[in-house]
């Protein structure tokens, strides 16, 4: 578990700024020890994890419906590679169709979130997720617990 001591590395891609602003304000109000770096789309988040220099981010929020390269494309890529073995993905979408459910759950994504639009409980939903033990979380994970429902 990450407790609020740690500087937890929080990623956000999304092409939609008002959705970036809205997280990060809700991050800020939350006053956790934390960094978050923001990105506009997938192109732009697979150049920066493929620096070979950063140090692993703890959490991935990835929205999935984005131009260019989607959310679809990053999960699957990042998941082929052993370098993000221990990056924790949750899917951070507007959409709650059943089949981009199963694609991202059967992807290797760790938690499927529909974007809340109202603040409190967005911050609430980031709460939880940042403070969600991903290891025990990951071990027993089943599409029961995959969906995040607030």
């Amino acid at each position: 578990m990450i407790t609020h001591k740690d500087p937890i590395h929080i990623l956000l891609a999304d092409d939609d700024e008002d959705d970036r602003n809205f997280f990060s304000e809700a991050i800020a109000e939350l006053k956790m020890s934390n960094k978050v770096t923001l990105f506009k789309d997938g192109k732009e988040l697979m150049d920066y994890l493929e620096q070979p220099d950063i140090k692993m981010p703890h959490i991935l929020f990835l929205d999935l419906n984005m131009p260019g390269k989607t959310g679809f494309d990053c999960l699957k890529e990042i998941r082929m590679n052993s370098r993000y073995k221990d990056l924790s993905i949750a899917i951070y979408s507007t959409s709650s169709a059943e089949k981009d459910i199963e694609e991202t759950f059967v992807g290797g994504a760790n938690i499927y979130i529909k974007k809340p639009n109202d603040f409190s409980k967005l911050k609430k939903v980031i709460k939880d997720v940042v403070n969600i033990n991903w290891q025990f979380h990951s071990s027993g994970l089943n599409k029961e617990t995959f969906f995040f429902s607030i």
